[in-house]
């Protein structure tokens, strides 16, 4: 047992040669629009999403202190997400950032789905434990896949 034996679980898993890129295996494209969105681009909207329901919650609750303003900037947030997916397809930081949400069905995606999901990214921990083709546990969990528009 030496030191790469200890590193190699650090770094995640190894592909193997002829696994492909990520998406192949849910019929993806290997880049350009429809490509899996990478873990950095999820993480700049997912904080888009966050600062703006902050800023919301400093402009219409000025005076809720810090313990309940924190579970209202948590309900804006939910709620931003989970109409925003619904109505469009993507929320407001996606949606700068060219990400839409996708059912890999091929259907619409179903407001209980997209209500599931909203739940799990609120919890955060699912949306930091991802597969090998770098969608998280929300994602998996529900059927989607967040692709470039």
């Amino acid at each position: 047992m030496d030191r790469s034996d200890v590193g190699s679980w650090l770094s995640g898993p190894e592909r193997a040669p002829n696994e492909g890129y990520r998406g192949e295996r849910l019929g993806l494209p290997q880049s350009g629009t429809g490509s899996l969105v990478g873990f950095g681009r999820r993480l700049v909207a997912l904080f888009i999403d966050w600062f703006a329901c902050l800023w919301l919650t400093r402009l219409f609750f000025p005076r809720v202190l810090p313990p309940a303003s924190s579970l209202v900037t948590l309900g804006l947030f939910a709620a931003e997400v989970f109409v925003f997916t619904l109505l469009i397809g993507s929320s407001f930081g996606q949606r700068l950032l060219g990400i839409q949400l996708v059912s890999l069905t091929g259907r619409r995606p179903l407001p209980l789905g997209v209500a599931f999901r909203t739940l799990l990214i609120c919890l955060a921990v699912p949306p930091l434990i991802w597969d090998r083709d770098g969608r998280g546990l929300h994602d998996r969990w529900t059927g989607f896949a967040l692709v470039r528009r």
